[in-house]
């Protein structure tokens, strides 16, 4: 995304867009997994077994609450990079229809067909994003 902001016709319209985090749900389940683990061995032998068990219990609690904790709170998902490429598309086309770019008519044809095609599947992958959760 840093590189097509640096585009002189696109910056303007994209400014505001912000960058994605790649950051998915595995990667924040193992990393607590992990973390449990090791502080699981690091409590072995200096707390009593009812202590212990009602820390495990709070754990797995914990990772059950992050398991369903939605994923655009840490990261970027799939349908928020699909709505970024489709406003980058959208812009694109608008800058084709103003004619800034000066194609051939044929390169012009083409490029519409192509960005199109591109918004018109953007957009379809959004919705059936959303018609899963109704």
């Amino acid at each position: 995304m840093p590189r097509v902001k640096r585009y002189d016709l696109l910056a303007p319209s994209l400014r505001t867009l912000k960058a994605a985090r790649p950051i998915a749900r595995w990667q924040v389940m193992t990393l607590a997994v992990v973390t449990g683990l090791i502080g699981a061995f690091a409590l072995v032998g200096r707390v009593d077994r009812l202590y212990s068990s009602g820390i495990f219990y709070v754990y797995l609690l914990l990772l059950l609450l992050l398991y369903f904790l939605p994923q655009r709170l840490y990261g970027t998902t799939i349908e928020m990079l699909e709505g970024k490429v489709l406003r980058v598309v959208e812009e694109m086309e608008k800058i084709l229809i103003a004619d800034d770019l000066e194609f051939s008519e044929a390169a012009f044809f083409q490029v519409k067909e192509n960005l199109q095609a591109a918004r018109h599947e953007l957009r379809q992958q959004i919705d059936l994003a959303h018609r899963r959760w109704r």
